[in-house]
């Protein structure tokens, strides 16, 4: 069955999350020993924030190195550092870097958030964070890690960004939508603001499933947009194809 190149990109990505290695147009993630694989909430994030005029950027959690990735891409004067609490991830990211044409410019530490002291502050943050805070846990303890957000708290998250971030610098994150109403108050009692925020919506009609979110310290009205990913069964808007198309390899 023939199809649309960017349909068919995507389906690939799809079919590819579970698999050992996702090519992108200018990187690839190899990802069979990180628990968490490439998923279409990192390829978001990663698309919308705006690290292109950032000096210094951190990926907080890194998992496969994605994040840090993409903005290597968007910003070729940017410096990164990515950070991993869970030991093999971590050695996945590294890989991934090495294996990237940034490599001098991404450093991944295999450290927890709270242990992270760095040199300089960030200009740019961003976090992919584990979000299911009461679902059943998984034996595999790398993948629980992962995805439950026992590990990090929202609050000391926010709290670890507030310490990290320039005072003009912005932290950008995902979340479901449910999480993400409570995590806007809380950032509001850390001194962090709600400058930017997309509603992901799966189909038009429906109600959106994650935020795409951008803070910062000076309390400014934010805006507010939304953005549907498929029009019907795999035939994605041209919204969401514009948005990711400098990073799917085919579209």
């Amino acid at each position: 069955i023939a199809m649309a190149p960017a349909t068919r990109d995507i389906a690939i990505f799809i079919y590819t999350q579970l698999s050992l290695m996702f090519q992108f147009k200018q990187f690839a993630v190899c990802q069979d020993r990180a628990a968490m694989k490439v998923g279409t909430d990192g390829v978001l994030l990663g698309a919308w924030a705006e690290p292109d005029k950032a000096r210094f950027v951190l990926d907080i959690g890194t998992g496969t190195g994605l994040l840090a990735l993409m903005s290597a891409q968007c910003n070729p004067e940017a410096s990164i550092d990515a950070i991993e609490i869970e030991p093999e991830a971590a050695v996945q990211a590294q890989e991934n870097v090495n294996n990237s044409p940034w490599a001098d410019r991404i450093r991944v530490y295999p450290i927890s958030l709270f242990d992270f002291f760095p040199p300089q502050t960030y200009d740019c943050i961003l976090c992919n964070p584990p979000f299911f805070n009461n679902s059943t846990k998984n034996p595999d303890a790398s993948r629980t890690l992962a995805r439950h957000s026992d590990s990090l708290p929202h609050g000391a998250l926010l709290g670890a960004v507030v310490r990290l971030l320039k005072e003009n610098g912005f932290f950008y994150i995902i979340l479901p939508t449910e999480e993400a109403t409570a995590f806007i108050r809380l950032a509001g009692e850390h001194g962090l603001h709600l400058s930017r925020l997309t509603q992901v919506l799966p189909n038009p009609g429906k109600a959106p499933k994650r935020y795409l979110m951008k803070f910062g310290f000076a309390n400014i009205p934010a805006q507010t947009d939304e953005l549907v990913i498929e029009i019907s069964r795999h035939e994605y808007t041209p919204e969401y194809i514009q948005l990711t198309r400098d990073f799917y390899l085919n579209l």
